[in-house]
């Protein structure tokens, strides 16, 4: 029977159906494509400064990134984690505006512990304890009591502004323990204390959240919160950890960058907008545009060469601003884009 003779019914029974994607394939298409870009977009930026910036890509100067972008990897590190806690909504799901604030009262505090004639150790205990207590406040707040956590820790961020304020009077603290003289001068096959601190912290977060059951668990309540709790997880219990974790690393990037500074001086907490970008940043480093430490790393290095390159070019710390609000309006259109349905 030729197929001339067959009806129109029988011809459509032969013909096969064309394979429609998922809409998980064409997340993870478009992920791949975005991941991809951004690191080829990375790619661009070294190659750019290192042929306009004089000394851009001299091995000292590298290590000069590394060393300038510890204290916001830190902080960096904290607001990921929060993200991944809360399923990667900033707006109902987890974000802590107070880590900038948080950082600048950290070092207040260890500044003026230091300037009223306490030790090195009682300083330090004082400036992690001062750190938890605000990731506290903020656990306290968006898991204990409901509040967004958008408006939580906004409240929370004008805390710690104020009582800077009221430690410090806006002036500048001078300090030079022992503690932060060893910070600044020591150093070890070329690489000083401040980077090595972010090598180390960023090797324990990777493994930590992306190696770790608790870690896996993390993403599972962030990512699947019904059925973290259907599965026996305490929910708020991860989410709470979270954000004393953040607390706890913005207390250790104060030590490092009030060894910076040479102690505390007004505006030293003045990186909010840095630390949003970088955390919203990691998606795009990532397959399945999900905040990871992986992306945080590399949006780190993005965001310091950025700055670095800018600064050996004499060009204005406003550009670096404006170049980062349009980077963050980029990075949520992209996420928006990709989650819209028939969107590869």
């Amino acid at each position: 029977m030729t197929s001339e003779s067959l009806s129109p019914a029988a011809t459509q029974t032969f013909s096969p159906e064309p394979r429609v994607a998922s809409p998980k394939e064409r997340h993870l298409g478009s992920g791949q494509f975005i991941r991809l870009g951004s690191l080829f977009a990375l790619l661009l930026v070294f190659i750019y400064f290192s042929c306009m910036a004089p000394g851009f890509s001299a091995l000292s100067n590298l290590a000069n990134i590394v060393e300038q972008s510890a204290t916001l990897a830190l902080l960096a590190f904290g607001m990921t984690a929060v993200i991944i806690g809360g399923g990667g909504d900033v707006i109902r799901g987890g974000i802590d505006l107070s880590v900038g604030a948080n950082l600048g009262l950290c070092i207040a505090i260890y500044a003026v512990s230091e300037a009223a004639g306490y030790s090195d150790v009682t300083a330090f205990l004082l400036t992690l304890a001062a750190g938890l207590a605000v990731g506290a406040l903020n656990a306290l707040a968006v898991v204990g009591l409901g509040v967004l956590p958008l408006l939580a820790t906004l409240a929370v961020m004008n805390i710690c502004a104020g009582l800077e304020l009221v430690l410090t009077q806006n002036m500048v603290i001078s300090s030079a323990s022992p503690l932060l003289a060893w910070i600044t001068a020591a150093d070890w096959l070329g690489l000083s204390v401040t980077s090595w601190s972010f090598i180390i912290i960023a090797a324990v977060m990777l493994l930590l959240v992306h190696r770790t059951p608790w870690g896996l668990r993390l993403q599972a309540v962030g990512g699947h919160r019904e059925a973290a709790r259907a599965a026996g997880l305490r929910v708020p219990a991860y989410r709470a950890a979270s954000y004393l974790g953040a607390g706890l690393l913005a207390a250790l990037a104060a030590i490092l960058q009030a060894a910076r500074l040479s102690g505390s001086s007004p505006g030293s907490g003045d990186i909010l907008l840095s630390v949003v970008l970088t955390s919203l940043m990691s998606v795009v480093f990532s397959r399945r545009l999900l905040p990871s430490i992986g992306g945080t790393i590399l949006s780190v290095l993005f965001i310091g060469c950025l700055i670095n390159g800018f600064q050996l070019l004499n060009v204005s710390s406003y550009w670096v601003n404006g170049v980062q609000g349009l980077l963050i309006l980029g990075i949520v259109a992209l996420r928006s884009l990709s989650d819209r349905p028939g969107v590869a």
